[in-house]
Protein backbone atom coordinates (compact mmCIF):
# COMPACT_ATOMS: atom_id res chain seq x y z
CA UNK A 1 0.00 0.00 0.00
CA UNK A 2 1.43 3.09 -0.82
CA UNK A 3 1.91 5.67 2.35
CA UNK A 4 1.16 9.22 2.96
CA UNK A 5 3.39 11.69 0.39
CA UNK A 6 3.71 8.82 -1.83
CA UNK A 7 3.41 9.87 -5.50
CA UNK A 8 0.10 8.59 -7.17
CA UNK A 9 1.57 6.06 -10.18
CA UNK A 10 0.67 6.70 -13.50
CA UNK A 11 -2.42 5.53 -15.18
CA UNK A 12 -4.94 5.21 -17.79
CA UNK A 13 -7.92 3.61 -17.49
CA UNK A 14 -11.83 3.18 -19.02
CA UNK A 15 -14.58 4.92 -16.76
CA UNK A 16 -18.35 4.18 -16.95
CA UNK A 17 -19.27 7.45 -18.02
CA UNK A 18 -17.16 6.75 -21.14
CA UNK A 19 -13.80 9.11 -20.42
CA UNK A 20 -10.08 8.26 -20.18
CA UNK A 21 -9.50 8.54 -16.99
CA UNK A 22 -5.48 9.91 -16.85
CA UNK A 23 -3.46 10.51 -13.05
CA UNK A 24 -2.15 13.66 -15.20
CA UNK A 25 -5.68 14.30 -16.20
CA UNK A 26 -7.34 14.80 -12.63
CA UNK A 27 -3.33 16.94 -11.92
CA UNK A 28 -4.48 19.89 -9.83
CA UNK A 29 -7.26 19.56 -8.07
CA UNK A 30 -8.05 16.78 -4.86
CA UNK A 31 -9.79 13.19 -5.60
CA UNK A 32 -10.66 10.02 -3.92
CA UNK A 33 -10.25 6.52 -5.10
CA UNK A 34 -11.64 4.03 -3.63
CA UNK A 35 -10.80 0.39 -4.07
CA UNK A 36 -13.66 -2.60 -3.51
CA UNK A 37 -13.11 -6.21 -4.59
CA UNK A 38 -16.25 -6.98 -6.76
CA UNK A 39 -18.90 -5.22 -8.41
CA UNK A 40 -22.48 -6.16 -7.06
CA UNK A 41 -21.30 -8.08 -3.85
CA UNK A 42 -23.54 -7.34 -1.13
CA UNK A 43 -20.40 -5.28 0.73
CA UNK A 44 -19.46 -3.72 -2.80
CA UNK A 45 -23.00 -2.77 -3.13
CA UNK A 46 -23.52 -1.16 0.22
CA UNK A 47 -20.31 0.95 -0.42
CA UNK A 48 -20.89 1.86 -3.48
CA UNK A 49 -24.63 3.03 -2.72
CA UNK A 50 -23.10 5.22 0.34
CA UNK A 51 -21.14 6.98 -2.08
CA UNK A 52 -23.94 7.55 -4.54
CA UNK A 53 -26.21 9.00 -1.81
CA UNK A 54 -23.19 11.35 -0.26
CA UNK A 55 -22.52 12.33 -4.15
CA UNK A 56 -24.19 16.26 -3.55
CA UNK A 57 -21.95 16.53 -1.06
CA UNK A 58 -18.51 16.24 -2.49
CA UNK A 59 -19.81 17.78 -5.50
CA UNK A 60 -20.47 20.99 -3.19
CA UNK A 61 -17.13 20.38 -1.49
CA UNK A 62 -15.14 19.98 -5.65
CA UNK A 63 -13.67 16.58 -4.65
CA UNK A 64 -14.80 13.96 -7.53
CA UNK A 65 -14.83 10.41 -6.19
CA UNK A 66 -13.81 7.19 -8.63
CA UNK A 67 -14.69 3.27 -7.54
CA UNK A 68 -11.93 0.96 -9.01
CA UNK A 69 -11.79 -3.21 -9.51
CA UNK A 70 -10.65 -5.76 -11.25
CA UNK A 71 -14.41 -5.92 -12.94
CA UNK A 72 -14.33 -4.89 -16.92
CA UNK A 73 -15.85 -2.26 -18.29
CA UNK A 74 -18.94 -3.91 -19.22
CA UNK A 75 -19.49 -5.44 -15.77
CA UNK A 76 -18.99 -1.76 -14.24
CA UNK A 77 -21.75 -0.34 -16.59
CA UNK A 78 -24.42 -3.20 -15.33
CA UNK A 79 -23.01 -2.56 -11.62
CA UNK A 80 -23.47 1.15 -12.00
CA UNK A 81 -27.20 1.23 -14.51
CA UNK A 82 -28.33 -1.36 -11.37
CA UNK A 83 -28.03 0.92 -8.44
CA UNK A 84 -28.02 4.36 -10.61
CA UNK A 85 -24.53 5.46 -9.23
CA UNK A 86 -23.69 8.96 -10.00
CA UNK A 87 -20.24 8.40 -9.71
CA UNK A 88 -17.27 7.04 -12.51
CA UNK A 89 -15.79 3.21 -12.23
CA UNK A 90 -12.91 2.74 -13.25
CA UNK A 91 -12.31 -1.23 -14.96
CA UNK A 92 -8.71 -2.24 -14.23
CA UNK A 93 -9.10 -6.01 -15.24
CA UNK A 94 -5.22 -5.89 -16.54
CA UNK A 95 -4.54 -5.30 -12.86
CA UNK A 96 -2.11 -2.07 -13.76
CA UNK A 97 -3.47 0.35 -10.78
CA UNK A 98 -4.22 -2.13 -8.19
CA UNK A 99 -0.99 -3.59 -8.22
CA UNK A 100 0.74 -0.17 -8.49
CA UNK A 101 -1.15 1.37 -5.34
CA UNK A 102 -0.54 -2.15 -3.73
CA UNK A 103 -4.20 -3.49 -2.90
CA UNK A 104 -4.17 -6.66 -5.22
CA UNK A 105 -3.07 -8.85 -2.05
CA UNK A 106 -3.22 -12.41 -1.31
CA UNK A 107 -6.30 -12.84 0.48
CA UNK A 108 -8.18 -15.82 2.74
CA UNK A 109 -11.76 -17.51 2.52
CA UNK A 110 -12.45 -20.83 4.23
CA UNK A 111 -8.94 -22.43 4.24
CA UNK A 112 -8.38 -21.51 0.55
CA UNK A 113 -6.15 -18.43 -0.87
CA UNK A 114 -6.78 -16.50 -3.61
CA UNK A 115 -5.64 -13.18 -5.05
CA UNK A 116 -8.35 -10.11 -5.12
CA UNK A 117 -8.68 -6.54 -4.05
CA UNK A 118 -8.64 -5.97 -0.65
CA UNK A 119 -10.76 -2.68 0.35
CA UNK A 120 -9.15 0.68 0.68
CA UNK A 121 -9.46 4.18 0.07
CA UNK A 122 -6.48 7.17 -1.01
CA UNK A 123 -7.42 10.83 -0.87
CA UNK A 124 -5.18 12.13 -3.70
CA UNK A 125 -4.27 15.99 -3.11
CA UNK A 126 -3.83 18.51 -5.94
CA UNK A 127 0.08 17.58 -6.53
CA UNK A 128 -0.81 13.93 -7.33
CA UNK A 129 0.32 12.92 -4.05
CA UNK A 130 -1.16 10.58 -1.07
CA UNK A 131 -2.66 12.65 1.35
CA UNK A 132 -4.63 10.24 3.21
CA UNK A 133 -5.41 6.24 3.40
CA UNK A 134 -7.72 4.11 5.15
CA UNK A 135 -6.79 0.16 4.85
CA UNK A 136 -9.25 -2.92 5.58
CA UNK A 137 -12.20 -0.41 4.95
CA UNK A 138 -15.63 -1.61 6.64
CA UNK A 139 -18.57 -0.58 4.14
CA UNK A 140 -20.65 1.14 5.86
CA UNK A 141 -20.45 4.45 6.81
CA UNK A 142 -17.17 5.20 5.21
CA UNK A 143 -18.36 7.45 2.44
CA UNK A 144 -19.43 9.85 5.38
CA UNK A 145 -15.94 9.10 7.16
CA UNK A 146 -14.25 10.28 3.75
CA UNK A 147 -16.25 13.34 3.49
CA UNK A 148 -15.93 14.01 7.15
CA UNK A 149 -12.37 14.05 6.70
CA UNK A 150 -12.39 16.21 3.24
CA UNK A 151 -14.50 18.63 5.38
CA UNK A 152 -17.94 18.23 3.17
CA UNK A 153 -21.25 18.69 5.00
CA UNK A 154 -22.29 15.41 6.01
CA UNK A 155 -22.20 15.15 9.98
CA UNK A 156 -22.53 19.17 9.97
CA UNK A 157 -25.64 18.82 8.38
CA UNK A 158 -27.64 16.87 10.83
CA UNK A 159 -27.52 19.00 13.85
CA UNK A 160 -29.64 21.61 11.74
CA UNK A 161 -32.27 18.71 10.76
CA UNK A 162 -32.31 17.75 14.43
CA UNK A 163 -33.35 21.30 15.28
CA UNK A 164 -36.18 21.70 12.99
CA UNK A 165 -37.42 18.62 14.00
CA UNK A 166 -37.30 19.62 17.73
CA UNK A 167 -38.75 22.99 16.82
CA UNK A 168 -41.68 20.85 15.10
CA UNK A 169 -42.06 18.97 18.07
CA UNK A 170 -42.15 21.97 20.26
CA UNK A 171 -44.91 23.71 17.98
CA UNK A 172 -47.07 20.72 18.23
CA UNK A 173 -46.86 20.53 21.83
CA UNK A 174 -47.78 24.04 22.19
CA UNK A 175 -50.77 23.74 20.09
CA UNK A 176 -52.32 20.84 22.06
CA UNK A 177 -53.07 22.58 24.70
CA UNK A 178 -55.21 24.89 23.21
CA UNK A 179 -56.92 22.02 20.89
CA UNK A 180 -57.67 20.18 24.01
CA UNK A 181 -58.94 23.65 26.05
CA UNK A 182 -61.56 24.21 22.75
CA UNK A 183 -62.10 20.72 22.90
CA UNK A 184 -63.22 21.04 26.96
CA UNK A 185 -65.59 24.10 25.89
CA UNK A 186 -67.17 22.59 23.22
CA UNK A 187 -68.18 19.44 25.27
CA UNK A 188 -69.44 21.99 28.68
CA UNK A 189 -72.34 22.97 26.96
CA UNK A 190 -73.40 19.79 25.87
CA UNK A 191 -73.14 18.42 29.95
CA UNK A 192 -75.11 21.54 31.40
CA UNK A 193 -77.85 20.85 28.36
CA UNK A 194 -78.36 17.33 29.86
CA UNK A 195 -79.98 17.91 32.81
CA UNK A 196 -82.72 20.58 31.04
CA UNK A 197 -83.39 18.01 28.46
CA UNK A 198 -84.40 15.09 31.78
CA UNK A 199 -86.55 18.25 33.51
CA UNK A 200 -88.44 19.08 29.68
CA UNK A 201 -89.07 15.23 29.88
CA UNK A 202 -90.24 14.94 33.33
CA UNK A 203 -92.89 17.88 32.93
CA UNK A 204 -94.20 16.23 29.26
CA UNK A 205 -94.92 12.87 31.73
CA UNK A 206 -97.02 14.92 34.35
CA UNK A 207 -99.22 15.81 31.42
Amino acid sequence: MLDVGASIPEFSLKATDGRLVTAEGLRGRRFVLYFYPKDDTPGCTRQACDFRDQLPQFAQIGVPVFGVSADTESSHMKFAAKYSLGFPLLADPELTLLKAIGVWVQKSMYGKTYMGVTRATLVIDANGRVEKVWEKVKPEGHAEDVLTYLGGAAKKAAPAETQAAAKKTISAKKAAPAGQAAAAKKSAPAKKAAPETKAAAAKKAKR
